[in-house]
């Protein structure tokens, strides 16, 4: 059964992770557009789908490989400065921008953490955590106990004493809306929104199907710019990313993508847990409608998104390694090698599903019946 659901705005930054901001709006706020989110014809010539930029570069590659995406609820995408994780008026984003930068040698899964908006009225309060691929939610993070939430769920990958733990379930779409860290995200992302919101109401969805608003995730460029998080055919929780997504494209996106766990490939970026070398495709994993030959860009992010190899910074750098940008180095220069061996994951990363326990429930069944049968028959024998 196809599961989604809407979130709303999400903030991003870069460390041994990566933090990410998005902002989203329910499809009941959908006929109140604000001024900000108006798009004039101006604005969307220069900043918006029409601009001259659109489709000019290849996509794939431009997301480094990761493992664990954190995203922390918190505010409005309107009020949120350029640089949350250096704003003194935002001491909560400032304080695990600051922890995530100290302990970045004790986290041991590659990790990239997010802001998005707080929706009271979505089941998103201020300071709640959401945690993929684990699909985990917890609540009540404040400047006071980020310290402890670092040392039970970042670091020892065990659950938070200090919160209340929840499960979360559908699809999740995270879209970049960013205003005042880039005009282009400011202009396409609230738009993009609107468009997930009305397709979602559309298809009856609206319970299965989040749609955020967040921060930059890097690659300015690149807008629209979102991230998908839905179970893929192997039942896994996989984080798809998209660029240059207009409102066209949101019915494929929802149609195929979500819906069948069809990869758009002239728009996907990359993913969480999975390089681009290892995606199983056709030509067009090299070859995509809006570039030229992507094979040598399958290693860099953008130019300055490594830092000799520290997991700590990566495109946009902002204050003392602390960045709302693209994520922090994980040492991609070794081709995923570290990953073929095999790295610290917390978490179910498979969700099993019912069917599935029930169908290895049977199978465990049918062995020991045929192991009794077997015994008999050499005693009887």
């Amino acid at each position: 059964m196809l599961s989604i659901r809407f979130i709303t705005s999400f903030s991003h930054f870069n460390f041994k992770s990566h933090f990410l901001l998005f902002s989203s709006s329910s499809a009941a706020t959908m006929s109140s557009t604000t001024a900000t989110d108006a798009v004039s014809a101006t604005d969307d010539a220069k900043h918006g789908f029409s601009r001259p930029e659109m489709y000019k570069e290849n996509l794939a590659g431009t997301v480094a490989s990761y493992d664990r995406h954190v995203f922390l609820c918190y505010k409005n995408r309107q009020t949120w400065p350029p640089r949350l994780e250096a704003s003194d008026d935002d001491p909560l984003v400032k304080r695990v921008a600051s922890q995530f930068k100290s302990r970045k040698n004790d986290i041991l899964v590659k990790t990239m953490i997010t802001v998005c908006e707080a929706r009271e009225e979505d089941g998103f309060s201020e300071g709640d955590v959401l945690i993929f691929p684990e699909m985990i939610k917890y609540r009540g993070l404040e400047e006071s106990n980020v310290d402890s939430f670092f040392d039970d769920v970042m670091v020892s990958c065990k659950s938070w004493g200090g919160g209340v733990q929840d499960v979360i379930a559908g699809s999740y779409i995270f879209v970049c809306a960013h205003g005042s860290r880039d005009v282009r995200c400011g202009v396409c992302g609230p738009v993009l929104i609107d468009k997930f919101n009305e397709e979602v109401q559309l298809r009856g969805l609206k319970d299965q199907i989040s749609v955020l608003a967040c921060s930059h995730i890097g690659g300015h460029k690149y807008a629209g710019n979102l991230i998908t998080f839905s179970p893929g055919p192997d039942g896994k929780i996989m984080g798809h990313w998209y660029g240059y997504v207009t409102p066209n494209d949101v019915p494929a996106l929802l149609d195929q993508h979500i819906a069948k766990g069809e990869v758009i490939q002239k728009l996907w970026r990359g993913q969480m847990g999975q390089p681009v070398a290892e995606l199983k495709g056709e030509d067009d994993q090299n070859k995509l409608a809006n570039g030229n030959d992507t094979k040598k860009n399958n290693v860099a992010v953008e130019s300055n998104s490594l830092n000799n190899n520290e997991n700590v910074v990566g495109c946009c750098q902002g204050v003392n390694g602390v960045s709302c940008c693209q994520t922090a180095s994980f040492e991609q220069n070794k081709v995923e090698t570290d990953k073929k061996q095999g790295s610290k994951v917390c978490g179910s990363w498979p969700i099993l599903q019912k069917r599935d326990i029930l169908a290895a429930t049977g199978i465990v069944g049918a062995l020991a019946a045929v192991a009794i049968g077997y015994r008999f028959y050499r005693r009887s024998g």
